[in-house]
């Protein structure tokens, strides 16, 4: 048979069989011709994909973050300029990561974007980033393998260095030619930014005392102003101390969304706004409490909407709800809302007839009494009376400056407010806005042990002795000042407090050689624990 005939297919072959073998001779050329046809990455390939956005678009589609988003993008500064590196974090769910993609997006700059998540190893995260610089796509012409073989950390700062330097050279170039033909439209500067996301879980690496301190030295090690250096975090900067020296980064924090602005972010996209704001209106307040991660609401709250519009036709498309509408939905949907939340968030809660029959059996008669147990039941979690006044005395650390614990702590319990306060001038006022968007910027502040337990023992000094029944429900652990016992219990209580997030434990800091921790919690909920002491936290929270 004459080599160049193509092959027949045999008699005895089914129509199955020879359409697969087709099917994947076919497919098999296809890939091959996507390979073959890929074209080699250029420096285009680092910038932010999708079409040009504008800064007041990006403040717009990012409720609650237009302070954040104005100060990154005045300590990334004009074309060309260097920066120190940056430090954002805050909780998941926050907007730091689409933020800073966004604002990348807008400033038409090229970046590294490296995620530890996906990297889950020093390795990884060599050869993603080295892989990016030197432009190097893995597919099945180069059998997926990576542009550099990169294990140790002294060969990725030479590799690092290396593709860095032909990296700007190619920037510098491609700079010279668009001013060479006066175009002033697609410039993209000689600045080569690095993206680190998910850097808290490098921590939790088999070399992170080693990886740590080499990634936080860059900005030294290599000393090329050209070179930016970003890290996105869920943790604060404190939780990585170590013994090297290195230039602190920049903190940016971004708190959790308030309901306000989570509200705005869910109406996007919705076919029915003013439907789905009526919904909001009955179901958002409730799962808040639980969390305000966005990601998480989404999907927690798909369902039950349509549960909320069974009762519509055509699943409530072009219905403008009045009032009417609006008491009937909610009778439909009430019902449910517990089984909801039980069922997405496993929180296991009595249903609402119970609650009730439960508040008329015991407080019937005594209105006072329903008030104040309301008031007691808005805690979703319990917790011993000691713990609440550590987790107070964790928040106050955190918000309250350290110098003013003298003042705020003193034996009177409080700061006098009967002093005759000043008009304060206008000079006066802006320094006060500057302190408050500082504040902003950094967070809760860090605190030592010592300070911690000083607080807490103040605090417990002016509280209320507790009642004999609230001494037995708190299995002995009622408050009393000057006892052995009661540190060792304050101990374990921090390592609970720790365990459950509501404190966050730092490593030692290399200048005091003690152990920092940070309060997590909201105002909201220390206002919440605060009720439920009878503890009046506004007198020992300091205000700018």
């Amino acid at each position: 048979m004459d080599k160049d005939k193509a092959p027949q297919t045999p008699r005895r072959m089914t129509r199955s069989s020879a359409s697969s073998s087709s099917s994947a001779s076919t497919s098999n050329n296809v890939t091959a011709a996507k390979v073959n046809s890929l074209e080699p990455l250029t420096i285009n390939d680092l910038l932010v994909g999708g079409d040009p956005i504008s800064l007041d678009d990006i403040i717009s589609s990012f409720p609650g973050r237009s302070s954040q988003i104005l100060e990154i993008v005045r300590l990334l500064g004009p074309l060309n300029s260097p920066m120190l590196p940056l430090f954002m974090y805050g909780g998941s769910s926050t907007g730091k990561t689409s933020i800073i993609l966004q604002l990348f997006r807008h400033l038409n700059r090229p970046l590294v974007y490296s995620s530890c998540r996906t990297c889950y190893n020093q390795c990884i995260l060599f050869e993603s980033i080295l892989n990016q610089l030197l432009l190097h796509r893995k597919n099945a012409a180069n059998s997926y393998s990576n542009a550099k073989r990169c294990e140790r950390p002294s060969d990725f700062v030479n590799f690092l260095r290396e593709a860095l330097t032909n990296v700007i050279n190619n920037l510098k170039e491609k700079s010279e030619k668009l001013i060479s033909n006066n175009i002033t439209q697609g410039k993209i500067g000689n600045m080569i930014y690095l993206v680190f996301d998910n850097f808290n879980l490098v921590r939790e690496w088999d070399k992170s005392s080693t990886i740590l301190p080499l990634l936080f030295n860059l900005y030294d090690l290599l000393k090329m102003p050209e070179v930016g250096l970003i890290f996105i975090s869920s943790t604060s900067p404190d939780t990585f101390y170590s013994n090297m020296g290195y230039v602190e980064p920049i903190p940016i924090y971004f708190p959790d969304y308030i309901e306000g602005d989570i509200r705005q972010i869910l109406l996007r996209n919705q076919v029915n706004q003013k439907l789905y704001s009526s919904f909001l209106d009955v179901a958002l307040n409730s799962f808040c409490r639980i969390t305000r991660q966005v990601g998480d609401l989404s999907a927690a709250l798909k369902p039950l909407y349509e549960k909320y519009c069974e009762p519509l036709s055509d699943k409530g498309k072009g219905v403008a709800p009045n009032a009417e509408m609006k008491r009937r939905l909610f009778r439909h949907i009430n019902p449910h809302i517990t089984s909801y939340l039980n069922e997405v968030f496993k929180v296991s809660s009595l249903s609402s007839t119970e609650v009730e029959t439960r508040k008329e059996e015991k407080w019937k008669g005594n209105p006072r009494r329903l008030e104040q147990s309301e008031e007691l039941g808005s805690l979703a979690f319990h917790m011993s009376t000691s713990a609440k006044y550590l987790l107070i005395s964790a928040f106050l650390a955190s918000r309250n400056p350290a110098t003013l614990d003298a003042s705020l702590f003193d034996s009177k319990g409080g700061s006098d407010n009967r002093k005759r306060k000043r008009k304060p001038s206008e000079k006066a006022l802006e320094r006060k806005e500057t302190l408050e968007e500082e504040l902003l910027m950094k967070g809760p502040g860090t605190f030592p042990l010592e300070r911690l337990l000083a607080i807490f023992q103040c605090l417990v000094s002016v509280a209320e002795e507790p009642s004999d029944d609230e001494e037995q429900n708190n299995d002995g652990l009622g408050v009393e000042g000057g006892n052995g016992g009661l540190m060792s219990d304050v101990l374990l209580q921090l390592s609970s407090l720790c365990n459950a997030s509501f404190i966050f434990k730092g490593r030692s800091c290399p200048i005091e050689g003690s152990t920092r921790y940070r309060s997590t919690i909201s105002e909201d909920l220390a206002l919440k624990v605060a009720r439920s002491l009878k503890f009046p936290l506004s007198k020992y929270l300091y205000r700018s």
